[in-house]
């Protein structure tokens, strides 16, 4: 036999056993398959958290908190973050050369119009819950802590936030 027939034949074969496997009875696969080919495909989308309440303990002071950062009060917007996370902002602003806590929260796009907090979880004096602002639409889990008796922001992550 020549290498011609041998290529011939082995192409030949190759050929039967590909349409063999690739036959056109629909399996269950393929008809699922062909029932959605007209359906639209769907973005990949994150499923929609459940809300589990509407954080009524620390609503109020973030709503208080966004009005300040509107009004870009300096002394009532410092009085919403834990002493700890007040001291790290100031070390980033002076490292930034940014003067006031104001411009350096301009990033978080802080509004009336988007000012939520979410799923609030108090468990003696630190809670977690998610903030929503217009520079956080989706949302971010927030570590909250008593202080003096009062509720205040930080700048830690709540444990098993990835985030």
């Amino acid at each position: 036999m020549s290498s011609r027939s041998i290529a011939l034949i082995t192409a030949l074969s190759a050929a039967t056993l590909l349409q063999a496997c690739g036959g056109s009875t629909p399996t269950s696969n393929t008809a699922v398959n062909t029932a959605n080919a007209n359906k639209p495909v769907e973005a990949n989308t994150k499923p929609a958290e459940t809300t589990i309440n509407n954080a009524p303990t620390l609503t109020p002071v973030y709503k208080a908190y966004c009005a300040a950062v509107v009004k870009r009060d300096e002394a009532a917007i410092k009085k919403f973050y834990t002493a700890d996370t007040l001291k790290n902002i100031e070390e980033e602003m002076k490292a930034d050369k940014i003067k006031t806590i104001a411009e350096f929260l301009e990033m978080d796009k802080i509004s009336n119009q988007l000012c939520e907090v979410s799923n609030e979880e108090i468990n003696g004096d630190t809670a977690v819950a998610k903030i929503r602002t217009t520079g956080y639409p989706n949302g971010i889990p927030i570590l909250w802590m008593k202080e003096n008796g009062e509720w205040k922001m930080s700048n830690k992550r709540p444990p098993g936030s990835i985030q």
